[in-house]
C-alpha cells in the first residue's frame, strides 16, 4: 500500500492534496484519479476545466503520472 497525492493545476491555480489517499497499486491510483476529475467537473460552475491537469505523486513528492482533464472529459463538441 502506498500513500499518493492528487494535486490539480492549470496555468493560474493549484489545488494541493494535503491528505492523500492510500492505494494498492498504480491501477487503483489511476481509477481514483479519474474519479477525482469526474467529481470536480460534475459540480455546476463556470470553471473551464479543459486546461486543468491532475498530478499524481507519491509520499516522497515524486510525480507518478499526470491526467489531463480532457482525457476524462473528452474534447469539446
Amino acid at each position: 500500500m502506498t500513500q499518493v497525492y492528487f494535486h490539480c493545476s492549470n496555468t493560474k491555480k493549484v489545488f494541493v492534496d494535503r491528505r492523500g489517499t492510500t492505494v494498492n497499486d498504480l491501477a487503483e491510483a489511476r481509477d481514483h484519479a479519474t474519479r477525482v476529475v469526474q467529481s470536480l467537473t460534475s459540480k455546476r460552475s463556470l470553471e473551464d476545466w479543459r486546461d486543468w491537469i491532475l498530478h499524481v505523486s507519491d509520499d516522497q513528492g515524486d510525480e507518478l503520472f499526470v491526467v489531463p482533464f480532457t482525457l476524462v472529459l473528452g474534447e469539446p463538441n
